[in-house]
């Protein structure tokens, strides 16, 4: 303990900033969903209470869909593209550094700017994206007003915003792979297709497994999008979880519904983490 005390003492700065934005917000949000409480009276132990009303609510059951949605189409785009862009950039012999520069210049853009961009790009006259179908004579599409486009619209907004971090964090790993494999590869006739599939996948399995469980976790609490683009619209087809904990919270004044929603939440993706984590191991351990 005594050889280790500079360690520990650097270390205490950093448990205290998680106790205090992380650990105590978490155990505030469990006793207060099992309170009524508007924080300036005592609060009220109400039991189960906050969860029966939040569930009675009909918009839990389309908030928890298209939550679900979102983190699966999140998946099949945000998840997929990242790591195709950095294979391509991986391939190329010259301007890297731009294009990476180029690539990650969205993530610099505080969401809320990002976001109110893409919103000017959904306008239905003069937004961009109409404009383009306009200019090869298709019909305009309602964005963010039709509930057949409105979730695919946010997602495509979060895949964008966030596809810089993604792709260096994908060409970081790419990196690491000893070129001898893919020299033997090629001497093997070999494709970029072939070395994608037996080299790089194989070779970047660890990073794959923990960004698919990040990008699972961050998609299942999407707010910033819903909320400055759609408010939950049209027909509560953009509707998420965290979404509606923001209503019932800073809308409805209803601290303990927020947090009982905010709770469920915490326990479906610690439920996840846990088996994922499970899975990753033996598969890591085979």
């Amino acid at each position: 303990m005594r050889r280790n005390l500079t360690a520990y003492g650097f270390l205490c700065a950093a448990l205290i900033c998680f106790a205090f934005f992380s650990w105590y917000p978490m155990v505030r949000e469990i006793v207060l969903s099992f309170q009524q409480n508007n924080f300036v009276d005592p609060g009220e132990w109400v039991g189960f209470d906050n969860f029966r009303t939040v569930i009675a609510d009909p918009a839990f059951r389309a908030a928890w869909l298209n939550t679900a949605a979102f983190s699966g189409l999140a998946l099949v785009i945000g998840y997929a593209v990242p790591f195709v862009l950095a294979v391509v950039l991986n391939e190329l012999k010259h301007a890297k550094a731009y294009l990476r520069f180029v690539v990650y210049l969205p993530v610099m853009l505080p969401p809320a700017v990002a976001v109110l961009l893409f919103k000017w790009f959904y306008d239905p006259g003069a937004g961009l994206f109409n404009q383009a179908l306009d200019a090869v004579h298709l019909p305009p599409l309602s964005w963010l007003d039709s509930t057949s486009t409105a979730l695919v619209s946010l997602v495509i907004v979060s895949t964008w915003m966030n596809l810089g971090t993604g792709t260096l964090i994908y060409l970081a790993a790419l990196q690491s792979i000893p070129g001898e494999l893919y020299e033997s590869a090629e001497l093997d006739g070999a494709g970029l297709f072939k070395r994608v599939r037996h080299v790089t996948i194989p070779q970047t399995k660890l990073i794959l497994l923990v960004m698919l469980l990040l990008q699972v976790v961050a998609t299942m609490q999407v707010f910033i999008e819903p909320y400055l683009l759609t408010g939950g619209g049209p027909e509560n087809a953009t509707v998420t979880v965290a979404y509606l904990m923001y209503q019932y919270a800073f809308n409805f004044g209803d601290f303990g519904g927020g947090s009982a929603l905010g709770l469920m939440l915490m326990i479906v993706l610690l439920v996840f983490s846990t088996i994922y984590l499970r899975v990753s191991r033996e598969e890591a351990e085979r």
